[in-house]
């Protein structure tokens, strides 16, 4: 399924383009317990989705988990760590999972 075009943003990783997107709206796990930020990145022409889930919570939990910051270079860095654990971004199929310091089958 494709990622809306609409709140993705555009990064160009050695010489592909992307989108990538934080979802607008928190889960309630997310906001009520803190847990893991989580967002996607899709090719420009298309495939299969990656899923990051991030290592930290996301700002404004009421559980005051401190939140992490998602900047480009980091997601430039998850992108290549995602390509060399074997994701192929132009490839159709099901979505690729990658934690933060593994890969999730």
């Amino acid at each position: 399924m494709a990622m809306p075009q609409k709140g993705s943003r555009r990064i160009v990783v050695d010489g592909q383009a992307y989108r990538w997107r934080i979802p607008r709206s928190a889960t309630y796990p997310q906001l009520a317990y803190g847990t893991a930020m989580s967002f996607a990145v899709e090719h420009v022409n298309g495939g299969s989705v990656l899923l990051v889930v991030c290592a930290g919570a996301r700002h404004g939990n009421w559980a005051s988990v401190p939140g992490t910051t998602i900047t480009p270079s980091r997601v430039a860095a998850l992108i290549r760590r995602a390509r060399a654990a074997g994701w192929v971004p132009t490839a159709p199929g099901s979505a690729f999972y990658l934690g933060e310091g593994e890969t999730v089958p």
